[in-house]
């Protein structure tokens, strides 16, 4: 079409130029044809343009409702989140950049007792709630009965703000102490059958020898041996009414921060000698460095007291004996190993059972406390055993923050 126009002009310039040259009526024939021919190209070109900008037209519509389709739909999505979020029973605190809170769901406020939007809040967290003993549960301060709040931490996605989520577990922490309590008593009771059978044998021992001591024809050396038996069954009755106590127990005195060296070091101080006297020798490792735990010093003293004398027993004369502790992760393992004759698979599975014992001259507590001590800390303990190389107890404790 351009073409055409393009020839048109060039003869209407032409004509111009040379005004006294008389028309031929076959050039103005074809200048009106090629005027036609340029019309309906541009009849159809326009026509074409209506059908697109009709064809756009529709597209757009569509277009609109669908993004008004969307639109209502996010709206209700909205308004659905925004009931859900009141009605959560959690509390939700959404807090920004700067620790300011942006966002708090009714039960947030109900939990912590304030109205939170727009406070900081370090200080809300100071005038509303107190640490547990767990780094993750909160005591509120703002009710008349405090309440116990699980707090779980999340990133604010596409900034550095934060998502605090409030659980209430106070009746679930009441429930799990109740249950603890029960099954303690529950495990006092098969103790206490457990105890009354163990008593019976070194009491009636212990009485069987007293008896002969009031013969008046027995000599003098026999007298004596009957009497130092006595005093060793009632020894025997000591130790194990002793041991029965501090099972039941479980963890003797409160809680304070322990330097794990401090307490390695008074170990080594009070075991050394009698590793010397028999012959082993005692290596003491400090790799846990200034790590704290946080317990009672005297059970956890006599907790690892214990698996170092079963070591020292089972370790045979010139032998070895070690204690040593680490950090791993969030934790401190105390391990005492020892190169006696191991323990065999069978045993593994029953050996921190209540009076399970493999020495006649054992209670068969000492594990067992061992355990309840380890359980008491919030840890475990782990033995490692392979037949003929000796024996490996770990107890593994949470560490304690200093400030």
């Amino acid at each position: 079409m351009l073409a055409i126009i393009g020839q048109l002009n060039s003869t209407k310039a032409k004509r111009l130029s040379d005004s006294k040259t008389p028309i031929d009526p076959r050039e103005l024939e074809q200048a009106f044809s090629l005027f036609n021919l340029a019309s309906e190209q541009l009849a159809a070109t326009y026509a074409g343009l209506q059908n697109q900008v009709a064809s756009l037209t529709q597209q757009l519509a569509i277009a609109n409702g669908e993004l008004k389709r969307q639109f209502l739909e996010k709206e209700a999505l909205s308004q659905r989140l925004t009931a859900l979020h009141s009605a959560l029973p959690a509390g939700v605190v959404v807090l920004d950049e700067s620790d300011h809170v942006i966002e708090a769901n009714p039960a947030a406020e109900a939990m912590l007792g304030h109205a939170l939007d727009g406070r900081a809040w370090p200080v809300v967290q100071a005038c509303a709630l107190r640490p547990s003993n767990n780094s993750e549960e909160w005591i509120t301060t703002g009710h008349a009965e405090p309440r116990r709040l699980a707090l779980s931490t999340s990133a604010l996605p596409g900034t550095s703000g934060q998502i605090l989520l409030f659980h209430d577990i106070t009746e679930a922490h009441a429930l799990q102490l109740e249950l603890a309590r029960h099954q303690r008593l529950s495990a006092m009771g098969e103790v206490a059958a457990r105890l009354a059978h163990q008593l019976r044998t070194p009491l009636a021992t212990a009485l069987l020898y007293a008896s002969q001591l009031s013969q008046s024809h027995l000599p003098e050396a026999e007298r004596k041996r009957f009497a130092e038996k006595v005093v060793a069954r009632l020894t025997y009755l000591e130790h194990l009414i002793q041991d029965m106590l501090l099972y039941v127990r479980g963890e003797a005195g409160g809680r304070e921060p322990i330097k794990v060296a401090d307490l390695l070091a008074d170990l080594r101080q009070v075991m050394e000698p009698q590793m010397l006297e028999r012959g082993l020798v005692f290596q003491v490792g400090h790799g846990a460095g200034e790590a704290h735990i946080s317990g009672s010093r005297e059970a956890l003293t006599g907790a690892l007291v214990n698996l170092l004398e079963n070591a020292m027993q089972w370790s045979p004369a010139s032998g070895h004996v070690s204690l040593a502790s680490e950090v791993v992760g969030e934790e401190v393992w105390l391990r005492v190993s020892d190169s006696g004759p191991g323990i065999e698979s069978a045993m593994l599975e029953r050996m921190f059972d209540p009076f399970f014992t493999t020495r006649s001259d054992g209670t068969g507590l000492g594990l067992a406390i061992v355990r309840g001590v380890a359980q008491a800390h919030g840890g475990e303990i782990i033995v490692q055993s392979t037949p003929g190389s000796g024996a490996e107890f770990a107890l593994r404790l949470p560490t304690a923050k200093i400030e």
